[in-house]
């Protein structure tokens, strides 16, 4: 399997949700606000000897031509975005699902021949929920397009090679990622697992709707990941996009 990290920078997140581009030179590093995140958006990309998945999104921002972010990411590690077969979903808050539809056309998703696969509750969440955590009319097209398909259980297979758990760890119905193949183990976390300091450091996070359930299966994931030699991959780590004992 080959890895492929999308960064798309680094942000500071308060209270506030916003997601606000951030410089990690040294004087930048300063000037931070108090109690606000800094984190990286870091889509990922696996490819496989069937598939070419991405896993969640990023905040779908454009450049001043109207080009996705995402889009220029994927063309500059050789991968036109209409060769992406499946694209898994985390979960859906707006710094995970910003490149799922096109924005100047929201019912279309910005993918074209890929399946994108969702919980369905984490779906029915996000409409009930909205704005500021959830961009809905941002997740209109994952309602309608037969591209879509809406887990119903809570652990299952996609395909010969992946498999989904539901958590309820960071949000209720947050999932997470095994990809196997070849002997390998690929885990994607989500916000789950978001950084490597928190898999090796135990810590329950106020931000998260179970933050002490996700702290216990970061300890169970690690020891694991350890003994089986897994890849984590971290989708808000600045320094570590991902690693492999």
């Amino acid at each position: 399997m080959k890895v492929i990290p999308l960064s798309e920078g680094a942000f500071t997140v308060d209270k506030s949700k916003l997601f606000v581009p951030f410089s990690l030179s040294e004087d930048k590093m300063k000037e931070r606000s108090s109690g606000s995140l800094l984190v990286e958006i870091q889509p990922f990309v696996v490819v496989t000897d069937t598939d070419i998945l991405l896993l969640d999104t990023g905040l779908g921002f454009s450049d001043e031509n109207g080009e996705m972010q995402i889009h220029q990411n994927l063309l500059n590690a050789g991968i036109h975005p209409s060769h992406i077969t499946k694209v898994l979903l985390s979960h859906l808050h707006k710094d995970h699902t910003g490149g799922i539809s096109i924005k100047s056309d929201p019912q279309h998703l910005s993918f074209p021949n890929a399946v994108y696969y969702l919980q369905r509750r984490e779906l029915n969440y996000a409409f009930e929920k909205g704005f500021p955590s959830f961009i809905t009319e941002e997740l209109m097209a994952l309602k309608t397009n037969s591209q879509v398909v809406l887990l119903e259980d809570n652990s299952g297979t996609i395909g010969k090679t992946i498999k989904y758990e539901v958590t309820g760890a960071h949000s209720p119905f947050h999932q997470v990622f095994f990809i196997y193949e070849n002997g390998q183990t690929v885990f994607y976390g989500g916000d789950d697992a978001p950084q490597l300091q928190q898999m090796k450091h135990r810590f329950a996070a106020k931000y998260d709707f179970d933050g002490k359930k996700a702290m216990e299966l970061r300890t169970k994931w690690w020891k694991t990941g350890e003994k089986e030699k897994w890849i984590f991959l971290f989708y808000h780590d600045v320094r570590n996009p991902f690693w492999q004992f």
